[in-house]
């Protein structure tokens, strides 16, 4: 199972989000050392979120990813904002990043995230964002009518292999990973389901990966201490 230690950058700095909330963000520092010192500790994969764009769809941040970039070697997974073809392919072109996530887009944009797809291939992920059985889009702050299943086998149709899973109810609480839900998805979808939100400890990482999920985003439980890198990362390669 794949880990991605998670890089939330909000007016330069990384934070922690609560429930995706803005209000509630946790400064802890410089996202370029975040980079560097997860990678040091044996991650080969960093997922990045634009909090700027993601919100405001303004682009304050790409300088600090850049400075990620030239940092480290690893591969780079960019979501936030894309609300554009052209943002794409400044983002998978110019800055060297690896994949980007798009999630409001597939729903409020399908053409953007087709024709993203069609250039792209698997560098495109979908953000399958789920609150009380719908996808969420637009920061978190708009329901649209569709479900995550919905959603996942209409992009599977445009080729898109890999999808991020977040369970809002969740995202940095540290109550545990939604296990059931994660895997049921990518059982019933046959995409490959990247679990982001909640994850807590080591117990989360051991279910996921006793369930076949292909992946997981690491976030708040780094960050406070609560899950030790190396060691999660011995746990998923085991």
């Amino acid at each position: 199972m794949i880990l991605f230690p998670a890089i939330d950058i909000l007016d330069g700095k990384a934070v922690r989000l609560r429930l995706g909330l803005r209000c509630t963000a946790t400064v802890y520092g410089e996202p370029a050392e975040f980079a560097k010192k997860w990678v040091k500790l044996g991650a080969e994969y960093l997922h990045i979120v634009d909090l700027n764009a993601a919100f405001d769809g303004t682009s304050v941040n790409d300088e600090i990813i850049r400075d990620i970039r030239s940092a480290v070697g690893v591969s780079l997974q960019l979501g936030g904002g894309f609300r554009s073809i052209e943002r794409v392919k400044f983002c998978l072109g110019g800055m060297g990043i690896d994949r980007a996530v798009i999630g409001s887009a597939a729903v409020t944009n399908p053409g953007l995230f087709l024709r993203a797809a069609e250039l792209f291939g698997d560098r495109i992920v979908c953000g399958v964002d789920e609150r009380d059985g719908r996808v969420s889009i637009k920061g978190w702050t708009e329901d649209a009518k569709i479900s995550p299943l919905e959603l996942c086998q209409k992009i599977k149709t445009a080729g898109i292999t890999s999808v991020v899973y977040t369970d809002i109810t969740r995202d940095g609480a540290l109550t545990g990973v939604n296990v059931g839900k994660t895997a049921e998805l990518q059982r019933l979808s046959g995409l490959n389901v990247i679990a982001s939100g909640g994850v807590a400890g080591d117990s989360d990482i051991e279910a996921l990966k006793a369930r076949g999920v292909y992946g997981a985003i690491l976030g708040k439980a780094l960050y406070t201490g609560a899950l030790e890198l190396d060691k999660a990362l011995t746990l998923a390669s085991e």
